[in-house]
């Protein structure tokens, strides 16, 4: 996207924003009067966006549960529900499809809550509100947030990277994925790697995709304790020729 079409449609975003603080209740989490879809290559707007998209039952359970941040994930499913995503249940958080293809999901940690694009890597960010997690991390983005407040004022900027994030996957588009060799292995797992040739054998015999999710996985952990506890649990699954949702 161009960066005049984008100030456009963030523009648009955060107008739209502000005017459901007039509709009724039930439609206070709907972008109904100036939601921007690409059609044809251009911006257009569609003035009939009433209808969310249906909440999945199966995912209940983790917003029923949560604590810390539970005013806040209500929150971001009640946006994400906005959108023509839907909602299923991957990695025991709500994940966002389209066409069957993860988008962004909710997941929180004790310092913050987020939102996880998995190609946030391509959208655009003049708002400079995406973070890669660490260096090792190639295409996902994160939207942090600390308290409801930061959801509210930051609505209008979350719903064009989702939007930018939807429009991306409907493209087609893909990050340029760097091969498992040209990116740190966190230490973790390459220790065991060094120390076990067969176990080294069966991760190269994976696919790449296979291989960059397993390193994504476990170098997304903070603290080294965590990263090892995941790679202990999923090696049996790397020598069985497995991949990680397999």
């Amino acid at each position: 996207m161009d960066v005049a079409r984008g100030i456009t449609f963030r523009k648009a975003l955060r107008q739209d924003a502000k005017a459901t603080k007039l509709l009724p209740r039930t439609h206070k989490n709907c972008l109904c009067s100036a939601s921007l879809l690409l059609l044809d290559s251009k911006w257009k707007v569609c003035n009939d966006l009433y209808t969310m998209s249906a909440p999945n039952p199966k995912v209940d359970f983790f917003f029923t549960k949560a604590v810390q941040w539970k005013a806040e994930y209500e929150k971001l499913r009640a946006i994400l529900l906005s959108t023509e995503l839907t909602e299923e249940l991957k990695w025991g958080c709500p994940c966002y499809t389209l066409h069957k293809k993860n988008v962004v999901l909710i997941h929180g940690f004790n310092e913050y809550c987020a939102l996880l694009f998995m190609k946030g890597a391509l959208l655009p960010d003049p708002d400079g509100i995406l973070i890669q997690q660490t260096e090792n991390v190639q295409a996902a983005r994160q939207i942090r947030f600390r308290d409801l407040r930061e959801i509210l004022t930051r609505e209008g900027s979350v719903m064009a990277c989702i939007f930018e994030a939807i429009q991306a996957e409907k493209e087609g588009k893909a990050v340029e994925m760097k091969k498992h060799t040209e990116r740190a292995v966190p230490a973790e797992f390459q220790s065991r790697l060094d120390a076990d040739a067969d176990l080294k054998s069966a991760f190269e015999a994976l696919t790449p995709g296979r291989q960059t999710a397993y390193l994504f996985y476990f170098s997304s952990a903070k603290q080294a304790k965590t990263r090892e506890t995941r790679v202990e649990k999923y090696i049996p699954k790397i020598r069985d020729g497995k991949g990680l949702e397999d």
